[in-house]
């Protein structure tokens, strides 16, 4: 049985988290006010700057592991969804913001990459799709000649995932990846295990068609942009921006901001 000095211990320790997860929260709406924050935002989004900021702080509020990266890291990875025009709502699997360590990292999701294709024009169709036990009836990794029969699916179990697209040009394009080789590639070039183990999924599929788009797709700036920022640890200091262009935030911006708190 806990003793009374325990249970006021763990008492204390209760309220000074809440605090802390209260003042961090604050801290995050102080950044997100300020006006030379605000004013990068409504650059980039016009009017539709208050919601994405809303969104970012709604997000930040409801994931705790967020809220262990610097303020400033989540707001840059968010700039650059919104410089792309892609929503962070984890669950519309266009954008994601991850911690990593101490620092938010900007993360686009196999919807985004559909999403930035089909915004070219260049695109007829474009899928990524699980294959399950069952349907794969051949594949042929020399002539990409793939042939499934959805009729035949034995189970829910997945055993690999395909890609697709057609040009308008009418240049197609098939890929296959086996649930195994998902994985090794998985573990030859993920940093982390945090999106994986959210929607492992929604990670295999962004691995075919991302891989897919950078070998044999059109790309434009925006996707070009997209690739080079996804999944690369952001080096900047937690106040910069991508091409510097965050240099319109000071130190006395962030300053101000977190003194309003």
């Amino acid at each position: 049985m806990a003793t009374n000095d325990t249970l006021k211990n763990q008492i204390s320790n209760k309220k000074n988290n809440q605090v802390a997860e209260g003042k961090q929260g604050t801290t995050m709406k102080g950044l997100l006010n300020s006006p030379a924050v605000m004013k990068r935002f409504e650059e980039v989004l016009g009017k539709r700057a208050n919601q994405f900021t809303a969104s970012i702080l709604s997000l930040y509020n409801n994931e705790k592991t967020l809220q262990k990266s610097e303020p400033m890291s989540v707001i840059s990875s968010a700039m650059i969804a919104a410089t792309l025009d892609l929503p962070i709502d984890k669950n519309l699997g266009y954008a994601w913001i991850v911690p990593y360590g101490n620092k938010a990292q900007f993360q686009l999701g196999y919807k985004g990459y559909i999403q930035l294709a089909l915004r070219t024009g260049q695109y007829r169709n474009i899928n990524v799709i699980e294959v399950y036990e069952g349907e794969l009836v051949k594949w042929n990794r020399l002539t990409e000649e793939l042939e499934l029969d959805f009729e035949q699916k034995k189970s829910d179990k997945v055993i690999g995932y395909t890609g697709y697209f057609e040009l308008i040009n009418g240049f197609r394009k098939t890929v296959y990846w086996s649930k195994a080789d998902i994985e090794k590639h998985k573990q030859k070039f993920s940093k982390s295990n945090f999106g994986w183990s959210n929607d492992w999924d929604a990670m295999a599929k962004k691995t075919v068609i991302r891989n897919m788009l950078n070998k044999w797709g059109i790309l434009s700036i925006d996707m070009q942009k997209a690739y080079s920022t996804d999944e690369i640890e952001q080096e900047q200091e937690s106040n910069d921006f991508i091409d510097g262009e965050w240099a319109e935030v000071s130190e006395d911006d962030i300053t101000e901001a977190m003194n309003e708190v």
